[in-house]
C-alpha cells in the first residue's frame, strides 16, 4: 500500500485525493505517474522524519522520471535529507546534480553555500584561517548565483555578502 493511502488526518487525506486525481487527469505516461507516486510518497515520509523511506521512494522515483526539471527536484530533497544527517559531501553531490539538471535551481545554489560556509567557519575554527576564507568565497559565489535568480531571497546572505566586503551590489535584478 502506498505510503499516502495510510494517512490518518483529514489534510492529509485531502491531498491524497487531490494528488490521485491530478494523476489520472494528468496527460503523462505509465511511468510518469508512477515516478510522480514514489516522489509523493518521499515527500511524505521525508515530512514524517522517516528519511530511509523518503530515500528509498526518491531512489525509485528517479528511476523512473524522465522529465529532468522533476529530476532536480527529487536530487534536491534527497540532499536536503543528507544535510540534515550531517553527510555534507553527499548532500554537495547531489545539489550539484540537482543543478546540472536545473541550473535555475536558486534553492540548490543556497544549500551548497550554506555547506561551504559551514565548512569555512569549521576550517577557521580548526586554525585555517585561509582555508576557511577560501571557503567563504566558494559560498559567496554560490550565493550571488542564488541571489540573482531570486533577489528577494536569502536576505541574510545578502547582508553577509555586503558585511564581508563579497559584494558590493545591494541589489540584484
Amino acid at each position: 500500500m502506498p505510503r499516502t493511502q495510510k494517512n490518518d488526518n483529514f489534510i492529509d487525506k485531502s491531498f491524497t485525493v487531490m494528488a490521485d486525481l491530478i494523476l489520472k487527469l494528468l496527460p503523462a505516461n505509465k511511468r510518469a505517474k508512477e515516478a510522480f507516486v514514489y516522489y509523493r510518497d518521499g515527500m511524505s515520509a521525508q515530512a514524517d522524519g522517516e528519511y530511509a523511506e523518503a530515500l528509498e521512494n526518491y531512489e525509485e522515483a528517479l528511476e523512473l522520471e524522465e522529465d529532468t526539471n522533476d529530476k532536480s527536484y527529487i536530487l534536491y530533497n534527497m540532499g536536503l535529507i543528507y544535510a540534515s544527517n550531517g553527510d555534507h559531501e553527499k548532500a554537495l553531490e547531489l545539489y550539484h546534480q540537482a543543478v546540472e539538471y536545473n541550473p535555475r535551481l536558486p534553492q540548490a545554489l543556497n544549500n551548497i553555500a550554506v555547506i561551504f560556509h559551514y565548512k569555512g567557519e569549521k576550517a577557521i575554527e580548526g586554525g585555517d584561517r585561509d582555508g576557511g576564507e577560501a571557503l567563504f568565497d566558494t559560498a559567496a559565489d554560490y550565493w550571488i548565483r542564488a541571489i540573482r535568480m531570486a533577489p528577494n531571497n536569502y536576505i541574510e546572505a545578502q547582508n553577509w555578502l555586503k558585511t564581508t566586503g563579497r559584494s558590493q551590489i545591494d541589489v540584484y535584478f
